[in-house]
């Protein structure tokens, strides 16, 4: 079963992040106090895998805390792909849907040299989704991603 493992906010680009145990996520604005929820509803919320993330970082030969890879939530015992676009991922009250990719940006590189490229395939990145339903996430929340039919 996979689980939320981590919840971090930043209120600007390039600012401070923050950590949370839990948090509230509206239809309006993604994650409270992110500033990433205000810019495009289509991409409130961003979605890191572990083990891509320690796949990229066994790649460069080093270990990053996953927070600076800028992402919001932190999952275990999920991979994304091409083929969860549009499906939904249901965390504690909350309902995701996955819209597309999280493209490493060069903030990655500056961080390690090569780890924006060891992001790059099968989504290591992470995805970005938008919110269907609001309610509040805590660290330790069931994580389902609901199959389309």
């Amino acid at each position: 079963m996979a689980k939320l493992i981590g919840i971090a906010t930043h209120e600007e680009s390039r600012g401070y992040i923050t950590s949370h145990e839990e948090i509230f996520v509206s239809l309006e604005a993604g994650l409270e106090n992110d500033f990433q929820g205000k810019k495009n509803p289509n991409t409130q919320v961003t979605l890191l895998s572990l083990q891509s993330w320690q796949k990229a970082c066994k790649e460069c030969l080093t270990e990053i805390d996953w927070t600076e890879r800028r992402a919001n939530l932190l999952i275990d015992d999920i991979e994304f792909s091409d083929s969860m676009i549009g499906e939904q991922v249901q965390i504690g009250e909350v309902l995701l849907e996955i819209t597309q990719e999280t493209d490493p940006c060069n903030r990655m590189e500056a961080l390690q040299p090569g780890l924006k490229k060891a992001l790059t395939p099968e989504w290591r990145g992470g995805a970005r989704c938008k919110v269907l339903r609001q309610g509040y996430l805590k660290i330790g929340d069931k994580v389902t991603v609901l199959k389309r039919f």
